[in-house]
């Protein structure tokens, strides 16, 4: 067994491409290695800015010899098949069998295949892999043909064993594989060789190169959350900025910045925008005040002066860069309190979708639909209007043309500054949500009903120009729109009546059963089957999420009883010899079953425990009281089995046939009441 080291050693390779590349060098070097008859423990990749690093620990020093018999064509068959044959086989003619079969005479190949040297596969699949990586850019340099990210300097490939560690020898475009690897860019250079995976971490590290990025990652949290504290001060989290950052540095040091006072009053999403977007630095916070007041920036060197010089630096350009922002604040702010109209004005030059006007035509429309759906969920009419007309006049601001990301935050903070309502203000951010499945959903009534009328009508709009969803293709993310709508009506406890709201158009059914597409995904993840929805959305009021949800929880948790499973068994004997008999004599058991007729004690307890039924399960659908119904359908499972058990249906006696079919018919309709059972799996 060897252990194989791997490093492709390059110019700085993208942060947002490093986690991605490692994974692809590992998956087809080792890919390569098994389909080529290699066998190992287990393998590891890793990535830094300037180096992809694979480890592969036990590998097998040879690939097993193979034979493999393959049957050919028939002697005699016509040149073309006889040649497709040896050219799958690689083989000769007079390489072939001539082998009897029962069909005659056959060729046989017997291909042998002699153990290979793990060098050379490991040389043949590096190559490969090297000329094929799936990198989203590449670019080629100098006189040759290879492309990589970034230039590609120098290839690391060792096989280490009991022996001792050698170089696996192969050339790719001049590019000799070697044991050399160098440290960091400018503290440490120089090249070094290394005999194992451990010896070449533990000198990367005194290299000044932390070779995990996990690591590094931790290396930043730790020391900028210590410096803040230390401080009086806390580091605001985020992580996708601190993956960012360990893709940046192969040494971190972290350094602790200033924000000139001139810019403390900005909102302090602004500052944490600005700062990460443009210059990558995490936020500093009070937590007394809620300000962000310093920042840190993560250095790729240590300096003799502790990083002062960098961080002067650092400093002049985040001032210039938050003087942008102050001043595109201080404009925004002089609109915000006249009224905002001139945001308003101009969204009528933005087209929404040339087929459904522009986004001032949508804003009406949506206002429209808030007052209408304001009293469903419980908020002022005229609030819900107003909160509607100004939620997205910030898309118009300086602000947010500067930073997408903070639509809907700023129109929270520029409807403030207008002397709006909290509540006002508070549906321009919140109208937006929820924007995926964990994300918050809004609670505030005025928030959820512009939140609503928002994805509303975007829905409705697209459907009215026939622009749904197709297959994977969902450019107006309206499957997330509907979501969004779903949890905004359950996690409400809304009654909504989405057929109403919806309309009597040519698209709206198909629209309502889009709505029941994506429950059905949303429930799925909740333990509620989508037979059971089916069952419940066959009902009537099915356009009534939060009554038809509520149904489905009832019969999930029923059918996950012993009770609830074999009812719906005794439900489907008794309607399938029902409607067996139904189609046999032409007519239609549902005119009523007569006691008089009972002939056996389980027929009389099958009519005594379904008119218990009904006098359970009438009152509790009315009072929407389903588990109560379900639990009263469910107490129908015994005397069920026993009927089957004891009676026999077709009864010499027409009368008494009939009878006991018309008692199978009260069955089907009790059931029926509570849910289509017949939709149940099973």
């Amino acid at each position: 067994m060897s252990d194989l080291l791997i490093e492709l050693f390059s110019e700085e390779i993208p942060a947002r491409m490093q986690t991605q590349a490692a994974a692809d060098l590992k998956k087809r070097v080792t890919d390569g290695l098994v389909d080529a008859g290699l066998t190992y423990a287990s393998a590891a990749a890793f990535a830094t800015p300037r180096r992809l690093t694979l480890s592969v620990e036990d590998l097998t020093t040879e690939s097993r010899a193979v034979r493999e018999e393959r049957k050919g064509p028939k002697v005699g068959a016509p040149q073309p098949a006889v040649d497709g044959f040896l050219r799958s086989t690689g083989l000769t003619l007079d390489q072939l069998e001539v082998r009897d079969d029962k069909k005659g005479q056959v060729y046989f190949a017997v291909i042998e295949k002699p153990g290979r040297a793990a060098d050379d596969i490991v040389a043949e699949v590096l190559d490969t892999t090297i000329r094929n990586f799936p990198w989203p850019k590449s670019m080629r340099w100098g006189a040759g043909n290879l492309r990589w990210v970034r230039p590609l300097q120098s290839i690391l490939c060792i096989l280490t064993d009991e022996e001792g560690a050698r170089t696996v020898p192969f050339d790719v475009d001049g590019i000799t594989a070697g044991n050399t690897t160098r440290g960091h860019r400018f503290m440490a250079p120089d090249a070094f060789s290394v005999v194992s995976f451990d010896d070449y971490e533990a000198k990367l590290k005194r290299a000044r190169v932390i070779m995990r990025a996990d690591e590094r990652a931790d290396t930043v949290w730790n020391d900028a959350s210590s410096q803040a504290f230390a401080n009086g001060l806390e580091l605001v989290e985020d992580r996708s900025l601190l993956a960012e950052v360990a893709g940046l540095v192969e040494w971190p040091v972290v350094l602790l910045g200033r924000i000139d006072d001139q810019f403390l009053d900005l909102p302090p999403e602004v500052l944490q925008t600005s700062m990460k977007e443009h210059q990558k630095f995490f936020s500093v916070r009070n937590p007394k005040t809620g300000r962000i007041e310093r920042f840190v920036t993560v250095a790729n060197i240590e300096t003799a002066d502790d990083g002062a010089t960098i961080l002067a630096g650092n400093q002049k350009v985040l001032s210039a860069r938050l003087a942008d922002a102050k001043f595109f604040w201080d404009n925004d702010l002089r609109v915000a309190k006249a009224g905002m109209q001139p945001w308003l004005d101009s969204l009528s030059d933005v087209t929404f979708h040339n087929k459904l006007g522009s986004q001032r035509d949508r804003i009406e429309r949506i206002a429209a639909l808030a007052r209408e759906l304001a009293p469903v969920v419980g908020a002022d009419a005229d609030a819900a209007e107003e909160a509607a007309k100004l939620a997205k006049a910030d898309l118009s601001s300086e602000m947010v043309y500067e930073f997408p990301e903070l639509q809907g935050l700023m129109g929270r903070y520029y409807a403030a500054e207008a002397g709006k309502s909290e509540a006002v203000a508070a549906a321009a951010q919140e109208h937006y949500q929820p924007l995926g499945p964990s994300d918050d959903v809004p609670t505030a009534p005025v928030s959820v009903t512009v939140a609503l009328a928002d994805k509303l009508d975007t829905l409705t709009g697209f459907w009215a120009i026939d622009e749904k969803p197709t297959g994977s293709k969902d450019p107006f993310a309206l499957r997330r729109a509907a979501l969004g709508v779903i949890r905004l009506v359950l996690e409400n406890e809304l009654r909504l009546p989405l057929a109403a709201t919806l309309g009597d158009s040519d698209w709206s059914e198909n629209l309502l059963s889009f709505f029941h597409d994506r429950l059905k995904v949303y429930l799925k993840d909740q333990g509620i089957r989508h037979d059971v929805i089916d069952a419940c959305i066959a009902m009537p009021g099915n356009d009534d999420l939060t009554l038809l949800v509520k149904r489905a929880r009832a019969l999930q948790a029923t059918l996950d009883t012993d009770d609830g499973e074999n009812l719906i068994q005794g439900f489907k004997r008794a309607n399938n010899i029902l409607t067996q008999a139904e189609d046999k004599d032409g007519v239609e058991y549902s005119y009523g079953a007569d006691r008089k007729f009972a002939e056996a004690g389980a027929e009389m307890a099958l009519f005594d425990a379904l008119d218990a039924a009904d006098a359970k399960i009438g009152p509790a659908m009315t009072a929407e009281d389903f588990g109560a119904a379900m639990s009263a359908m469910a107490d129908l499972r015994a005397p069920i089995d026993a009927f089957f058990t004891d009676v026999q249906v077709n009864a010499e006696s027409t009368v008494v046939r009939r009878n006991r079919l018309n008692l199978l018919s009260r069955i089907r309709e009790t059931c029926l009441s509570v849910a289509d059972l017949t939709r149940i799996a099973g």
